[in-house]
């Protein structure tokens, strides 16, 4: 059976109507978002609390680490407190695997979302160049490190992390990112909204490295105008295209709509176009 997650809504104010409402619509999981001030990684690490609360509801967790994490910072003091954010995320994902070793499905890993951060740009008159392509060998040094520290941090547990696209890859990232996936601790979300707002400029990409796809963020999206996180069956995505790969695959699906209504929506779509 493929599981089926939600995220974190902003209509909801604490975890604990999270959990009602992804209990409510038979949904297996819900992503922790770590954008939210009340899920930023010292509430995460009440692990004994998380899992309470998810056991009466016979649910489990993953995690989507802040989007603003940028491990590749120029400001070491920066980097250092994203990379300390990471090493403590994972530590909180290790505590909560039993969940998913219950209500979930133990041939997935248990995975940490995260965005790739594009750095700045400098304004020229005639382009604008992106830091992180002009200095790239300091760039890959700080993915380098990167790498071994999650290698080591996640150790033999059965935890990953998954690398989502967002607005259109940077040439840079996709190295930064084929580096990354060079590690068994590594995979990829794909964003499915996200691809067709920016015309599926990431699908070559995607599929070319099909076999490390490990997770996905499932909502709707059309291209003109772009939009995204549409309940499903209100876009152009062919989604049961999507959804076959994603089986095929093995990943866990986040239905990742903004609304509770929306939400509410994309499970009704599911029930009757998946039966």
């Amino acid at each position: 059976m493929m599981q089926f997650g939600m995220p974190t809504l902003i209509e909801n104010r604490t975890l604990e109507e999270n959990i009602t409402l992804c209990s409510s619509l038979g949904l297996n999981f819900i992503e922790l978002n770590m954008n939210f001030p009340e899920y930023q990684v010292q509430c995460l690490e009440q692990t004994d609390h998380l899992s309470e609360l998810a056991g009466k509801a016979g649910i489990y967790y993953t995690i989507h680490l802040d989007e603003n994490l940028n491990i590749a910072d120029f400001n070491s003091l920066v980097s250092e407190a994203y990379l300390e954010t990471v090493r403590r995320s994972i530590e909180v994902a290790k505590k909560l695997l039993p969940l998913r070793n219950v209500y979930g499905n133990s041939s997935q890993p248990l995975t940490l979302n995260m965005h790739m951060h594009h750095g700045i740009y400098i304004t020229l008159p005639d382009r604008k160049v992106q830091m992180y392509d002009r200095d790239f060998d300091t760039y890959m040094n700080s993915f380098a490190l990167f790498r071994s520290k999650c290698e080591e941090w996640i150790g033999d547990s059965e935890v990953m992390i998954a690398v989502e696209n967002t607005d259109g890859y940077r040439e840079y990232e996709k190295k930064a990112i084929e580096f990354l996936l060079e590690s068994p601790k590594f995979g990829l979300t794909w964003d499915i909204g996200h691809s067709k707002a920016v015309g599926e400029k990431d699908v070559p990409f995607i599929m070319q490295h099909s076999e490390k796809l490990i997770h996905f963020h499932i909502h709707d999206g059309s291209e003109v105008p772009p939009k995204n996180h549409l309940a499903l069956g209100d876009g152009e995505i062919d989604l049961k295209e999507r959804l076959s790969l994603a089986e095929k695959r093995n990943a866990r699906c986040v239905l990742e709509t903004k609304t509770i209504e929306a939400l509410k929506k994309s499970v009704r779509w599911l029930k009757e176009k998946t039966r």
